[in-house]
């Protein structure tokens, strides 16, 4: 085993190599112009490299250690009102675990953007982001405190948003990316609000004091159980927003706007697994809380069951590997929530490799099923399913359309959430105006007034006078 501050270096480095590469790609495009596609994709390509190598040397030595758990402190980042933010990253079996996967499924998906997106408007934005989503999950899966966790959660969903909108001249991806942005918004308040309750009742935000010091996955928490419960509902929450848990997890299919690697690296292997991890590092939460892990194990069965039965309706590749997706992880909700810790680590390492390379290959797939259905086109169709031979055939065929709309999920979210948070957002809007109009001594200016002002050619021409006319 190595010595305890060499670790620490080696997992600095592994987070800080592609920040590094972020930081000097980013200032030359700023200062200079664009480099060639060769110095882009080298520069962090060889930076995702040291990460892997300084994470494979982690993982060795946390494997083969009898009490791999190695709090690592850089010291505070700023200080303010008598509080330090600290720089803790957190050595253990789950994190330099992660820490391999991460770095091996980048450069898997940034090798093959190279080709893929050759003479690419947007390649140099592309590795950017590439580099700026790894130093983003690097930091998640190797945080020693939930504040760093979360500076990191955030980084990740950034780079989501913004490579779901890469194709930006078309409108679809940009109303993609709007969903994914506006659901991860909504779900990150419970880890803002798991954050603050963590500093209040555990008096602290390091893994190390409010969950323990023993080996992952390690012993129960030594909070209450009102305390634990709270704390990983919270985390639950935002766990289901980044992994596509339902009822929130309808973005998924809509993500696929983006490039093929992007699809890759973010909802076939790293991204849509980021709240499975949070579930694992919450483990001892979920110990002392019963009810939280019973939560747990009922939003992974549904969305299990949702995820599968949607998903063998799909007509098109990716939707259909985007709701597999989401079936696998809701099997490791589940396998979470019975307490088994080291089957769903095992469990989403494997899965993070089978979905990267269908990914990769998804519009190479297409081609041989398209090939091998022309090539079978005589055949008889294959006989249906078990339970679709003993359910009702009205029954079936019902069902099979509700598949095929996913269960109206994404309307009953517009008429539910949407749409009451915006008339919501309209009366405060409206409420305001009225303040302002009333502190200023303006007059109120009613809903739609300017309309007096026609646009015409880019200059205002100011609308005909009504009296004079009648007059």
């Amino acid at each position: 085993m190595l010595p305890d501050i060499l670790l620490g270096k080696l997992a600095a480095l592994a987070v800080l190599s592609p920040a590094m590469a972020f930081a000097a790609l980013g200032a030359y495009l700023l200062l200079l112009r664009t480099p060639s596609e060769r110095v882009v994709s080298g520069v962090v390509l060889s930076a995702l490299s040291v990460s892997l190598a300084a994470s494979a040397v982690v993982w060795g030595s946390s494997v083969v250690a009898p009490y791999a758990f190695i709090p690592v402190e850089l010291g505070p980042w700023f200080r303010v009102s008598g509080y330090s933010f600290d720089v803790v990253l957190l050595v253990d079996r789950l994190s330099s675990t992660m820490m391999v996967l991460v770095s091996l499924i980048a450069i898997v998906a940034g090798r093959f953007s190279v080709a893929y997106l050759h003479r690419e408007a947007g390649f140099a934005r592309f590795f950017l982001l590439l580099a700026l989503f790894s130093t983003g999950m690097l930091a998640v899966v190797s945080a020693g405190s939930i504040d760093l966790l979360f500076a990191g959660w955030e980084l990740v969903g950034a780079t989501s948003v913004l490579l779901v909108t890469f194709f930006h001249e078309r409108a679809a991806p940009a109303r993609a990316a709007l969903r994914v942005y506006v659901t991860y918004r909504l779900c990150d308040v419970g880890l803002l609000v798991g954050a603050v309750l963590m500093h209040e009742l555990a008096g602290s935000a390091h893994f190390s004091v409010a969950f323990g010091s023993a080996a992952w996955p390690g012993d129960a928490a030594a909070l209450g159980s009102p305390a634990a419960t709270a704390i990983a509902l919270c985390l639950l929450l935002a766990a289901m927003g980044k992994s596509a848990q339902f009822p929130v997890g309808s973005w998924l299919p809509r993500a696929m706007e983006g490039p093929t690697p992007s699809s890759a690296l973010f909802y076939g292997a790293i991204s849509i697994h980021a709240g499975v991890y949070l579930m694992l590092r919450a483990a001892p939460l979920l110990e002392r809380s019963p009810a939280a892990s019973a939560a747990v194990t009922v939003v992974g069965a549904l969305t299990a069951v949702y995820g599968t039965v949607v998903g063998r309706a799909q007509a098109d590749v990716k939707s259909a590997l985007a709701h597999a997706t989401m079936s696998q992880v809701g099997v490791m909700f589940i396998e979470i929530g019975l307490g088994y810790y080291r089957l769903a680590l095992v469990h989403l390492f494997a899965h993070a490799c089978l979905r990267c390379l269908q990914m990769l290959r998804a519009p190479s797939a297409l081609r041989d099923a398209q090939e091998i259905r022309a090539a079978h086109a005589g055949d008889p169709l294959p006989r249906l399913g078990i339970a679709a031979r003993a359910l009702p055939a009205p029954l079936v065929r019902r069902a099979y359309w509700l598949a095929l709309d996913r269960f109206h999920l994404e309307a009953l979210q517009q008429r539910l959430i949407a749409a009451p948070l915006m008339r919501l957002g309209q009366r405060i809007d409206g409420f305001e105006r009225r303040w302002v109009a009333a502190l200023s001594g303006l007059p109120e200016r009613a809903e739609g007034e300017g309309a007096g002002r026609a646009i015409a050619g880019g200059a205002e021409v100011p609308a005909p006078d009504t009296k004079r006319a009648r007059s």
